[in-house]
């Protein structure tokens, strides 16, 4: 591996780090350890470590990590106390994670673990974060591919910092890019903005998503749309002032409306209207709604945030510990 650019040197700690969070994908987990696994040897032959993140898995996950995890020296099983979300779940990879460079994917194989030779040959060049940047996605409904593009898109407009589209977690990071990331406190995460927020040098890498390897996909359209929220709520406050944009709106078409009224009343006739002043009643009575809703969006993150209660637990570590003549792998030892 060519000399790091992005920090200090180390000798404490391997080369490559390797955090992946992992729920019921008991189906990929003996592929995801075998190509991870090779992709890492090729690159920094036995300086790395793969950390396995068991987020309340319900089906075989967690035996399965462990069982990697005695046999093979590299490969760390962390088993969290529950379900915690896939965000929480990375962190508390992301926390364990000891190399100097530190490569984040998901456990069903549509990121390719190959791609981290040309991620690091990306970084040996001087940046801190290389992430995989989707050029096609295989295996993905239209509706899936047209929300996840509008969904980038919208909060690229509300945003003020540059976030980069068609990306997921799926990247590369320098050690001190690390460290920037866990001084951040937030309960609520959006690791990929976060690490965009946090600057230094980075760079896309273009790539084609795979299908997944086996099983389904774990996001649920309401995960999906609680990790949106998360996003905008993170980094934007547009919709506060948008909120406060509508008042005014409504606030100067009432004006007309108001003087309509009081012209009535002093030439002595009746105000007709009963439905329009109904549309306008829901219309003020909706509007309203929305302003409280997005109001009590923030609200409530703001609660979160204040009980600073820990964003995960562990419940067990396995890790093997190597011997000077053991390359760790491919032992029954325990």
């Amino acid at each position: 591996m060519n000399t790091r650019h992005d920090d200090t040197p180390s000798n404490e700690g391997p080369a490559v780090s390797v955090a992946i969070p992992c729920f019921n994908e008991e189906t990929c987990i003996d592929e995801l350890v075998a190509r991870m696994t090779a992709a890492c040897r090729s690159v920094v032959a036995d300086s790395y470590e793969i950390i396995l993140v068991n987020d309340g898995s319900t089906d075989r996950t967690w035996p399965m990590i462990q069982s990697h995890a005695e046999k093979d020296s590299h490969v760390v099983g962390i088993n969290l106390s529950r379900n915690f979300g896939q965000q929480a779940a990375l962190l508390a990879g992301l926390t364990i994670a000891a190399g100097e460079r530190i490569f984040i994917i998901d456990a069903d194989l549509q990121d390719p673990p190959e791609l981290l030779g040309e991620m690091m040959a990306h970084m040996d060049r001087g940046v801190d974060v290389v992430y995989g940047q989707r050029r096609k996605r295989d295996g993905e409904t239209a509706l899936k591919q047209g929300t996840s593009a509008l969904f980038y898109r919208l909060l690229g407009k509300l945003t003020e910092i540059k976030i980069p589209m068609d990306s997921g977690d799926f990247r590369l990071m320098s050690r001190r890019a690390l460290d920037a990331l866990l001084a951040m406190p937030e309960q609520c995460r959006f690791t990929r903005g976060m690490i965009s927020w946090v600057g230094f040098p980075q760079e896309a890498l273009l790539y084609d998503r795979a299908e997944r390897f086996a099983g389904t996909t774990k996001y649920s359209m309401r995960a999906l749309v609680r990790l949106a929220f998360d996003a905008i709520t993170s980094f934007s406050t547009l919709p506060l002032r948008f909120a406060s944009y509508m008042g005014l709106i409504l606030a100067l078409f009432s004006i007309p409306l108001i003087i309509y009224t009081l012209g009535s009343w002093i030439r002595g006739g009746a105000v007709e209207g009963w439905t329009s002043l109904m549309t306008i009643v829901v219309i003020l009575g909706s509007a309203q709604m929305f302003v409280l809703g997005m109001i009590g969006e923030y609200l409530g993150r703001t609660y979160i945030e204040t009980k600073r209660r820990p964003l995960f637990l562990i419940q067990d570590i396995v890790r093997r510990p190597a011997t000077p003549d053991d390359d760790g792998t491919n032992s029954d030892d325990t």
